[in-house]
């Protein structure tokens, strides 16, 4: 299997609605989504894809509905004043976590006809969230077996 990545930088504002800590507030991050493209076979040039092209189609939908915008729930009450003063929003229909927009860009990449495998959201230098192509069902029936077992130690 054959993977390249891209990274791609910009700015957004978020808050989280009904979540107790800092993050309920309005704030900015300088956020970075590094896309994986997956393929068994490389084209004729001997690439999976051309970076070019993915920071063309990748970047363009980032620049146009993410970058320098307030990423809101769909029932945020701040949502319908902002609108009103004419400034730049995005809307969701589920909080706008760091997880919720790496799997966002990952299904517009794919929409899109990139062979994407993984979206991966740098909210700050040290916290990340990605969204990926499903794991196999041994992997998934692992992966959940293991989160119950600690699921005890992670909720305090």
């Amino acid at each position: 299997m054959f993977k390249l990545k891209r990274e791609i930088t910009f700015c957004y504002g978020h808050r989280l609605i009904n979540y107790p800590g800092k993050c309920r507030n309005l704030h900015g991050h300088n956020g970075r989504a590094i896309v994986t493209l997956a393929s068994e076979q490389l084209d004729d040039l001997g690439m999976v894809a051309d970076f070019s092209d993915i920071k063309k189609i990748a970047g363009k939908y980032i620049d146009e509905h993410l970058d320098h915008r307030m990423l809101l729930h769909k029932d945020d009450p701040v949502l319908s004043y902002l609108k009103s003063q004419g400034e730049p929003v995005t809307v969701l229909d589920e909080n706008p976590t760091a997880e919720n927009i790496a799997k966002m860009i990952f299904q517009e990449l794919t929409l899109k006809g990139l062979p994407v495998v993984e979206v991966e959201l740098w909210e700050t230098d040290t916290c990340v969230a990605s969204y990926s192509t499903a794991a196999s069902d041994h992997e998934t029936t692992d992966l959940k077996k293991t989160a119950k077992e600690k699921s005890s130690s992670w909720i305090k």
